[in-house]
């Protein structure tokens, strides 16, 4: 029989296609569960030996982990050209509905980049009193589509073709699917992420863990401080916690962060006591 600690990887069916996914799970009943939601783009790839070395701590500390590819993205069944933000929604559902049937113990929802924005607007929306940890969260959808569509402006920058994000915006507007880095985005996507914005409306009043990369000077970032500061002051419960090391959702070498890991690993087994 094989080690239950060893990653297993399976597939969930859902109403778009199936999801691929990876338990990774203590050999004894699990003390808790974390619904891992991944970043886009690039950004996944680069995480996935974090993630799952992450993961596997968590196992040996007696938490299961499922890691699941969201619609259109990774291993996962459909076209990323067809994905919704709201089937991304359903997407979460999916796995924590899954993690209750399976394990008979405290839930959670960790996030990664534009996955921790997924999972605070989800929480937000369905009023999901679940514990949840950020790791370098987005805020903003818009300002994270920007800076994605200027990879397209980089890739295109040529003497007399002048294209901007602006330009590619309008493209959006009018229906166009536009091909960036390899990655089609869709309309309705874009829109979405338009619209979702947790920097000025604070989360419900729930458990969150807070993982941020210090800045050169050994701080965070003063855009960081700021929507602590107010989230704090507007009563959401969130711990902060710095780390240091590369950023490794972003690196051109796939780099390890052994001081998240440490950190992250003592956080996320006491918040599902």
């Amino acid at each position: 029989m094989s080690d239950p600690t060893f990653p297993v990887p399976f597939y969930l069916q859902a109403a778009e296609g199936k999801r691929f996914c990876v338990l990774h799970a203590p050999i004894q009943a699990p003390s808790g569960a974390w619904l891992y939601v991944p970043p886009f783009g690039e950004e996944m790839n680069k995480s996935r030996r974090m993630i799952s070395l992450q993961a596997r701590a968590l196992a040996a500390s007696g938490i299961a982990v499922l890691v699941m590819d969201l619609h259109g993205c990774g291993d996962s069944e459909g076209e990323l050209r067809e994905t919704r933000w709201e089937t991304w929604h359903a997407d979460l559902r999916l796995g924590l509905a899954w993690l209750a049937t399976r394990f008979p113990c405290p839930v959670g929802l960790w996030g990664l980049r534009l996955g921790a924005l997924l999972v605070l607007d989800f929480l937000g929306q369905h009023e999901t009193p679940l514990p949840c940890v950020l790791w370098q969260p987005v805020f903003n959808g818009s300002t994270f589509l920007t800076q994605f569509l200027r990879l397209r402006v980089v890739a295109e920058m040529a003497p007399g073709n002048r294209v901007t994000t602006q330009m590619l915006r309008e493209k959006l507007r009018q229906g166009e699917i536009l091909e960036i880095g390899g990655y089609d985005l869709n309309p309705a996507l874009t829109h979405a992420l338009d619209r979702v914005n947790v920097a000025e409306t604070p989360p419900l009043p729930l458990p969150i863990q807070w993982f941020e990369l210090l800045g050169p000077h050994g701080l965070p970032a003063p855009s960081t401080q700021r929507i602590l500061e107010s989230w704090q002051a507007r009563g959401a419960h969130v711990a902060f916690h710095s780390f240091a090391g590369e950023p490794f959702w972003q690196t051109q070498e796939i780099t390890d962060c052994p001081d998240l890991i440490v950190r992250s690993t003592e956080q996320m087994v006491h918040a599902l006591r």
